[in-house]
């Protein structure tokens, strides 16, 4: 696509901010939805154009009005704390940004979405875009988003091309969202390899999901999944220990057996289906998403898409090494 006027929600969050630089360095003008003045700077100070408004607000399609494309990055990625607004805010969000954008006569969409789409808690092993959704998600946050999928694909039209994105693990430079919780939780001495971390997951650099967006702009077909990945899959514990040494953090030895985490969340899920005000140690939502082998198969985006990762396991953290120490 051509330098074009593109709509993109989330831009304050960890993939927005990365998703401003790589359009804004394309000659794109970006219009990026904002809450608060804090968010509006952080975008201005990226090059885009802050929007005030909200996911859910009825009269957001005047503010897509000349956009050639919508890209819908925010949600809400809480895998803890359940709530009746997550759900609000990654499916009713997601129908609500899309109508407004088929209303104001935006052409092509492209929804992030997520592999927890398809998790349950039990491996997925090189899963394809046409795998089942779930009978029972591994908790809110991914019966969320595959909620928000299956709006996304019912909106799509020959006029309104509406592409999903589904990435795993996104990580690289500027990480807000996963990054601190695994550092803190290593320096605190509470994080442990889940049975030594040895099963695979494939992982999405945040510049080569920033490629495949810029791909999905105009390639693609309307109403079609996307998996988006690295490359091939690596030991779990390869993907975050180097990270971690990237950070100046030496990864620890220690390690959890995946039984004794079975049972916690199984103590979760009870506690939660009484309403109690108790919590165990790990939810089924994150045991999902960091304690079994995930996989995707990404062959039809490179086949429709021709999306080519950009940046290898190596050259990333290369990348994260550099950063690092230009933070200090």
């Amino acid at each position: 696509m051509s330098s074009s006027t593109l709509f993109l929600t989330g831009g304050s969050g960890y993939v927005g901010r990365n998703l401003i630089r790589r359009l804004c360095a394309d000659g794109h003008h970006v219009r990026a939805l904002v809450r608060s003045p804090q968010a509006a700077a952080v975008v201005q100070a990226l090059g885009a154009q802050p929007v005030h408004g909200d996911l859910l607000d009825p009269d957001i399609a005047a503010a897509m009005e000349g956009c050639a494309a919508l890209i819908h990055a925010a949600a809400d990625t809480d895998h803890r704390n359940a709530s009746p607004g997550q759900w609000q805010t990654n499916v009713e969000g997601t129908r609500n940004v899309l109508t407004a954008a088929r209303t104001a006569g935006v052409s092509v969409a492209i929804v992030l979405s997520s592999e927890s789409a398809l998790t349950t808690g039990a491996p997925l092993h090189q899963a394809r875009e046409d795998h089942q959704y779930p009978a029972r998600a591994a908790g809110i946050y991914g019966a969320s988003k595959a909620e928000a999928e299956r709006v996304a694909i019912t909106l799509s039209t020959p006029h309104f091309a509406v592409k999903v994105l589904r990435p795993r693990f996104v990580w690289g430079r500027d990480n807000t969202t996963a990054m601190p919780y695994l550092l803190q939780a290593v320096r605190s001495g509470r994080f442990a390899w889940i049975d030594g971390g040895h099963y695979l997951t494939s992982s999405t650099h945040v510049d080569n999901l920033a490629e495949a967006v810029c791909c999905a702009l105009t390639r693609g077909a309307g109403g079609r999944v996307y998996h988006i990945c690295d490359g091939a899959p690596v030991p779990f514990r390869r993907l975050i220990g180097a990270q971690l040494l990237a950070y100046g953090v030496q990864p620890p030895e220690k390690q959890v057996p995946r039984a004794l985490l079975r049972v916690f969340i199984g103590l979760d899920d009870l506690f939660r289906r009484l309403r109690l005000p108790l919590r165990a140690p790990m939810t089924r939502q994150e045991f999902a998403s960091s304690a079994v082998e995930v996989t995707l198969d990404d062959s039809r985006a490179r086949s429709e898409l021709r999306y080519r990762p950009a940046v290898t396991l190596e050259a990333g953290i290369a990348m994260l090494q550099r950063q690092v120490a230009e933070q200090g």
